[in-house]
């Protein structure tokens, strides 16, 4: 059965690491709900993932860096993003006074 939710719902007051949540998935897709509260990739780390992703900012602020590129990537509520298969990424950080939530959408 169909049941309705909110994505802005159900955000812990506290955070001590970044949530990330599965909210549908199927043979070449998922999407999930991210949710950072100053939170950012740890020293040196850098993604680097099997899949393409797109992602929207729905709340708060980030900077994305990307390994090819000197300039940190800013967004703000409502920018979008598209990551392609193995381009290297980290988070550089994400506000640290209100949550930053990410719709981040992974395929094949």
């Amino acid at each position: 059965m169909n049941r309705q939710k909110n994505l802005f719902n159900n955000i812990p007051p506290e955070l001590s690491n970044e949530l990330t949540e599965c909210i549908l998935q199927e043979k070449t897709f998922k999407i999930k709900r991210i949710i950072s509260r100053g939170h950012a990739s740890p020293e040196g780390f850098w993604y680097n993932q099997d899949d393409h992703e797109w992602v929207v900012l729905l709340k708060g602020s980030a900077g994305l860096r990307f390994e090819n590129k000197v300039e940190t990537v800013i967004l703000n509520v409502g920018d979008y993003i598209h990551i392609p298969a193995h381009c290297r990424h980290r988070v550089e950080w994400t506000d640290a006074r209100h949550e930053t939530l990410w719709l981040a959408i992974h395929y094949r």
